[in-house]
């Protein structure tokens, strides 16, 4: 492949389609190439954190994974998407990273898919009218359900990312991950009620909780009624 060339990238319009741009890539335009990362960046990203359940390592892979792209980029047929394609290489790319991690730990990794319909409401940019309060409640909400997604075996995490925060459908789900269809459907089924499952035993356990009574709260009421009593206010 050429050496990349520095283009104007405000030549290419957002409706150039996959060919096209990979057409550009291979031809060494910067520009084209920096409008594909910048165009499949959150999807390959939630892939690659999906799979590795560590933003630095996601990140990490993400870029490894474009090189390896963009040095294969004549590899690219059309006959899928380049987003497909592109989730390929980063799956790849992940999946290496797990198999070296299992080497030096000695164990087998477990891999782990999300679901995420609450996931992608959680995540979606706060309302120009949002208080503070609520982007609190909003950032308290994703970090839970980020942490229940990383809990589950990576083959269904990564199905469910997939699925429910991409909105990807199964055929494309199936083309991304090479799975059957019947085994994407099965994997973000058993995604979704395992993440249910384990969303409903916290709430359990906070119900519990609620409006807790006890400690300082006690002690500063106590206080506080036996001054009243004592200055007769």
């Amino acid at each position: 492949m050429n050496r990349m060339k520095t283009l104007p990238a405000e030549t290419l319009g957002q409706e150039i389609d996959d060919a096209s741009l990979a057409s550009r890539v291979l031809a060494g335009d910067a520009g084209a190439f920096e409008l594909v990362m910048r165009r499949h960046n959150q999807r390959l990203y939630r892939v690659a954190r999906a799979m590795l359940r560590d933003s630095a390592d996601a990140e990490d892979a993400l870029q490894d994974a474009y090189i390896a792209a963009f040095q294969s980029m004549g590899n690219f047929r059309g006959e899928a998407s380049l987003a497909t394609w592109l989730s390929r290489v980063v799956v790849n790319q992940c999946l290496g990273r797990l198999r070296r991690q299992a080497r030096r730990d000695n164990i087998v990794p477990m891999v782990a898919m999300g679901d995420a319909e609450e996931l992608e409401h959680a995540a979606m940019p706060a309302d120009d009218s949002d208080t503070p309060e609520k982007a609190l409640v909003r950032s308290e909400l994703r970090a839970v359900l980020e942490r229940k997604l990383d809990e589950l075996p990576e083959a269904f995490r990564t199905v469910f990312v997939l699925r429910c925060v991409e909105e990807l459908s199964v055929e494309e789900t199936a083309q991304c991950l090479n799975i059957p269809e019947a085994t994407v459907r099965s994997r973000h089924f058993r995604a979704r009620s395992m993440l249910r499952e384990s969303l409903a035993q916290d709430i359990d356990v906070a119900e519990r909780d609620v409006f807790a009574f006890d400690g300082e709260r006690c002690d500063r009421i106590v206080a506080r009624v036996l001054e009243r009593l004592r200055t007769g206010e």
